[in-house]
């Protein structure tokens, strides 16, 4: 019915919060919350064990009444949900024209210390840039460069490492220099498996649309992780990210009112159970 990412009960669990528990006031009952995994797939004991991790980060609170438990997000657990809501809701809008400038971090990393070499790829990956090679990354957001010096720090390595912004020489084209930074066909490939699934679903349940819904959110959350927001100017007029954006938007907006009131009914049935 949908995409088959790696997704575990604890994303899952993450996704939902996300979508359904920090909009309303950052609570709702154990029950709940195990009906909604089920909806998605999760049995009752993953679901259960998803709860007591999420705990032992620190970022749900439990509150008994009686035999029955409340789940509160913690400080942490709205801020990480605030931070990421707004980056997976805001993800793929257009932000206007490229002003051609580039953010390069070189870094070079010893052999002997290749497990910071592997941490600083990763990072650097996950905040959106790509490698030209061993030590060279870019990005085309010159405004990732706080991201990228806290990564530097982190490390210990700002002593050999340079950060400075740059426009490409005549001996190169922006978009070959992107495509050596990253592999733009196989990002493609994904967005087109997102528009295959969703633009052919059509729940019908309740509880089949808020599963549809939850899933959709979900598979979204993953492309800020893989797609560097490479600007418009730099990508071909049929980029399907661009479908996929519009998609995600109109999906979300027909399948929400049904999905909420799924939700809504749970937490009351919730509420009234002894």
């Amino acid at each position: 019915m949908h995409p088959r990412s790696r997704r575990s009960a604890q994303a899952l669990l993450l996704t939902i919060l996300g979508e359904f528990v920090l909009p309303r006031e950052g609570s709702a009952w154990t029950a709940t919350l195990v009906d909604s995994l089920g909806a998605v797939g999760v049995a009752e004991r993953s679901a259960r064990q998803a709860l007591a991790r999420l705990k032992d980060q620190g970022l749900l609170e439990p509150e008994r009444h009686g035999r029955r438990t409340r789940w509160n997000l913690s400080a942490a657990g709205r801020h990480l949900l605030t931070v990421g809501s707004e980056r997976i809701y805001r993800f793929g809008l257009d932000q206007g024209a490229w002003d051609r400038n580039w953010l390069v971090v070189h870094s070079p990393v010893p052999e002997e210390q290749r497990a910071k070499r592997h941490q600083l790829r990763g990072q650097l990956e996950f905040a959106g840039f790509g490698f030209l090679g061993a030590g060279v990354a870019v990005s085309p957001h010159v405004d990732r460069e706080d991201a990228a010096n806290s990564v530097l720090r982190d490390l210990g390595l700002v002593d050999t490492a340079v950060v400075f912004r740059a426009q490409v020489g005549s001996l190169l084209q922006p978009e070959e220099l992107l495509r050596r930074a990253w592999d733009l066909d196989a990002i493609a490939a994904r967005y087109g498996e997102f528009i295959a699934a969703f633009g052919r679903l059509a729940p019908g349940e309740p509880e089949e649309t808020f599963a549809a819904l939850a899933t959709l959110v979900h598979e979204w959350r993953r492309f800020p992780f893989g797609d560097p927001e490479i600007p418009g100017d730099l990508l071909p007029a049929t980029w399907p990210g661009r479908q996929a954006r519009q998609l995600f938007e109109e999906r979300r907006a027909e399948w929400a009112p049904a999905a909420s009131r799924w939700f809504d009914e749970r937490e009351a049935a919730a509420e009234r159970r002894s």
